[in-house]
């Protein structure tokens, strides 16, 4: 069992090296501009940031999630496949628990990220800016 730790951690730390870095900026990247679209969509229709949501809202829970995975499930996807021919050709060995490891660090993780902070950062003030005309 140590060993396996130990493959996945010398395995991991290669890819920052390996062929195909590119990856390491392009999905999250990739990532960053669904999650701004959502981040946005969610602050215009006055939704809390997204991970605190799932976090604290049981009701709309699943809803949030569907509504998550809709947006990044393609990003999440080819992640995936790209770590699949990344270890093809590098270790001419498919480990997809590796796979699914920097799928989830390159696409899911900034994704939560950056849509929570687009949303607190678009989310209009309360007493901020007021339209010329209105009386307050």
């Amino acid at each position: 069992m140590d060993d396996t730790w130990v493959r996945l951690g010398t395995d991991l730390a290669d890819r920052l090296t390996g062929p195909m870095r590119f990856r390491l900026v392009l999905q999250p990247a990739m990532a960053a501009f669904f999650a701004i679209r959502s981040g946005l969509a969610d602050a215009a229709a006055g939704r809390p940031p997204y991970f605190w949501s799932l976090m604290s809202d049981r009701d709309h829970r699943a809803a949030r999630i569907k509504d998550g995975w809709k947006s990044i499930a393609r990003v999440f996807v080819l992640a995936v496949a790209l770590d699949v021919i990344y270890q093809i050709i590098v270790s001419r060995f498919v480990y997809p628990g590796e796979a699914f490891i920097v799928a989830f660090v390159l696409a899911i993780v900034p994704y939560v990220i950056v849509r929570g902070l687009v949303t607190r950062l678009a989310r209009p003030k309360p007493g901020g800016i007021r339209t010329p005309g209105t009386v307050h």
